[in-house]
């Protein structure tokens, strides 16, 4: 039973993570409401922050089948592996359904949008509407979806960066809830820290490869487009590449684990940081 609730937390929240975070794209994309990518950047940053604060107190807020998997290697007595399936169904889950509410709310502006641009929806091209979705390399809305564009990063690059980013996004996750840290903040503080490091990356690496971090977040949404007409510009992608939104981060984000242990908390001390007043109150769980 314990399982199953920290499952619908996860969904939950992951859920309100990507229907922030694709809800941005699609407000940007489509009716023009978001401008510049820091306005995106900051919705999915804030939509992390709610996320985390609404599923930590009882599944530890993972939202994201890179940071399950290294929070299983590297902190087993948090989170046994066992877990890490039913984890990761439930964050693809939770992304589905964000990716049909999406679809739903802004069905109407995404047939307009293809109308104007003269998208046809799963043909070349049509990578410009299906960004509100899944995530393409390098970023349609800036460099376009032609041959010279797409030559600019190739899957492995896309993965790369893709990489790059979790491992941050993981080495900062593992710094900011370790309790033998100390230097961490309170731990209320832990949730928007981590979104503003998401915002951050995100302001760095999408004009290369939209920045996803999170194969749940790329996944599930790219499922529902793939259904929703896209087909095989949503899977497998142009120059088969939507493989990079999974691999990358899932192995970015054991690279990012390993550095913080190896290179951070061997030299912490070797007690935990004691909680303050106000955490001794709080039942919340791990991030």
């Amino acid at each position: 039973m314990r399982l199953l609730q920290q499952c619908i937390a996860e969904a939950a929240g992951t859920y309100l993570l990507v229907l922030f975070g694709t809800g941005a794209v699609a407000s940007s994309v489509l009716t023009g409401a978001l401008v510049g990518l820091w306005q995106v950047a900051v919705v999915w940053g804030l939509g992390v922050t709610f996320a985390i604060y609404a599923a930590a107190p009882i599944s530890g807020a993972h939202l994201n089948p890179a940071i399950s998997l290294a929070m299983a290697l590297f902190r087993p007595g948090e989170f046994p592996l066992q877990r890490l399936l039913s984890y990761w169904a439930a964050q693809v889950a939770g992304a589905v359904l964000a990716g049909i509410s999406v679809l739903l709310v802004f069905g109407p502006f995404l047939a307009r949008f293809e109308a104007e641009h003269g998208l046809v929806r799963g043909q070349p091209g049509s990578q410009l509407s299906a960004m509100v979705f899944g995530e393409y390399f390098p970023n349609p809305a800036l460099f376009g979806t032609g041959e010279a564009a797409q030559a600019m990063v190739s899957p492995l690059g896309a993965a790369a960066v893709e990489g790059l980013g979790t491992a941050v996004l993981a080495f900062m996750v593992f710094a900011l809830t370790d309790r033998r840290n100390p230097s961490l903040p309170a731990k209320h503080l832990a949730a928007p820290l981590i979104g503003f490091t998401v915002a951050a990356l995100i302001s760095l690496f999408a004009p290369i490869t939209q920045a996803g971090w999170n194969p749940a977040r790329d996944f599930g949404p790219r499922l529902v487009a793939y259904f929703a007409g896209w087909g095989a510009i949503a899977i497998p992608g142009p120059s088969s590449g939507f493989w990079a939104y999974i691999a990358g981060p899932l192995v970015g984000g054991l690279i990012g684990a390993a550095a913080y242990h190896l290179l951070i908390r061997r030299a912490l001390p070797q007690e935990e940081t004691p909680p303050t007043p106000s955490e001794k109150g709080d039942t919340g769980g791990q991030v």
